[in-house]
């Protein structure tokens, strides 16, 4: 009897439980049929979402499915635009102009590389109409263009980098019209960056100095004035060039496609430095090459004060006249010398700028648009994506040539249009 109940208190509690789930089910069905129809209820939810997700990609009309940005949209990042191509060349573009464009400023192209080094102790310095709006017309088309390479640290090339513009441009109340004037010039301009170097170091280091958060200097030795740096800086303007140099970085001007060499290294063994070092007491010691009491590399440069008198920031200076068959300008540290000449270099650069595509010709008459590029607009907008071009191409070139040192390369375009 105690099973028998068991068993229909079983059967009597099973029983209930399957009709309910049977018009549960009856229900959901009801449900869905009012909200699709019957031939398409099993499918049509799947449908709506893919639908949806389908829409989301033809709005944005990325491939990679993220929305649209200046940087993946915009038509200056196109190459043979104004802009460098993608964001990479766009930054290291943007580092370099520090001054509003005009249709006189030649168009440049930079790049620098910190390449084989552990650390990057080059720097790049260039200011367009550097001297801004002047009466004077001479000053105001005038442009600087410089390379400074660093060693032991980087803070003296920053400094430089920072500053020697600004000075070149306090001292050009005192040019004349003679290629001395101009030599007195930057001779004072390359002591008194000198001199601020000297200052700026003392037993703590680095005191004032836009570097000094990245400096290292504090963390090796109490004293840094074991810190140097060379210097290239070229002046341009619309008749002529004037290069300075301090030290083995280089400048090369290709004129009618000849490397024609603006600067010479201050190298200890050439003879007229290894003279100078000598009456001055000093000695060359060639140890992994010619160096300085065995040291430093080069006879002179801004900085290293604790190799003074021997080494030396007088600069030699070079005036030369602009012709129509100048091309481009170059100006590099050691690190793309070291592995290229001259003559290769400025026929790498002269085929990135030769190599643009030719501007189209000008619309006739009464049939211009106000999308249509004329020549000289096309001109003015492929010649700064040429210069990156030899300039990165030079680099990549020295770095396949297995170039050790940092590489800083600055290509100005010098045809005239």
């Amino acid at each position: 009897m105690e099973g028998m109940c068991c068993g229909v208190a079983e059967t009597e509690t099973a029983k209930p439980v399957e009709p309910s789930s049977q018009s549960a089910r009856r229900r959901r069905m009801e449900i869905h049929q009012l909200k699709f129809p019957a031939s398409d209820a099993a499918f049509a939810p799947p449908q709506e979402r893919r639908r949806r997700k389908r829409h989301k990609l033809e709005k944005w009309d990325v491939p990679t499915g993220r929305p649209p940005t200046s940087s993946t949209l915009d038509e200056s990042n196109l190459p043979g635009k104004n802009g460098p191509g993608n964001e990479r060349d766009a930054e290291s573009t943007k580092s370099s102009v520090s001054a509003p464009p005009s249709s006189s400023v030649p168009k440049f192209g930079v790049t620098s590389v910190c390449g084989r080094r552990k650390d990057m102790e080059d720097a790049v310095s260039i200011h367009p109409s550097f001297c801004g709006a002047t009466n004077s017309e001479s000053l105001r088309d005038l442009h600087f263009y410089g390379v400074f390479d660093g060693h032991g640290c980087s803070h003296v090339a920053v400094k430089c980098k920072d500053r020697m513009h600004e000075i070149v441009k306090d001292e050009l109340g005192n040019i004349g019209e003679e290629n001395e004037s101009w030599e007195e010039m930057m001779k004072k301009s390359f002591s008194r960056m000198d001199e601020e170097v000297t200052q700026c170091t003392n037993a703590k280091g680095i005191s004032s100095s836009s570097a000094a958060s990245q400096c290292l200097c504090n963390l090796r030795i109490p004293k840094c004035d074991a810190v140097g740096s060379t210097a290239v800086v070229a002046v341009v303007s619309p008749d002529k060039i004037i290069v300075s140099n301090c030290g083995d970085s280089r400048a090369v001007l290709c004129r009618n496609g000849k490397a024609v060499p603006l600067s010479v290294d201050h190298k200890p063994d050439r003879p007229d430095e290894l003279e100078r070092i000598e009456k001055a007491g000093g000695r060359v010691i060639y140890w992994d090459g010619a160096r300085v009491l065995g040291v430093l590399a080069m006879s002179r440069s801004i900085g290293d004060n604790y190799l003074k008198p021997y080494v030396v920031a007088e600069p030699e200076v070079t005036v030369i006249d602009r012709t129509p068959e100048d091309d481009c300008l170059i100006l590099a540290s050691d690190g793309l010398w070291d592995v290229l000449q001259n003559g290769t270099a400025c026929g790498v650069a002269r085929m990135c700028l030769r190599s643009s595509k030719p501007p189209p010709p000008s619309p006739a008459p009464g049939n211009q648009d106000h999308e249509t590029v004329t020549g000289d607009d096309y001109a003015k907008e492929s010649s700064d994506m040429a210069c990156f071009q030899a300039s990165h191409l030079l680099t990549k070139l020295a770095l396949a040539r297995q170039s050790t040192d940092n590489i800083s390369v600055v290509v100005v375009d010098l045809r005239k249009t």
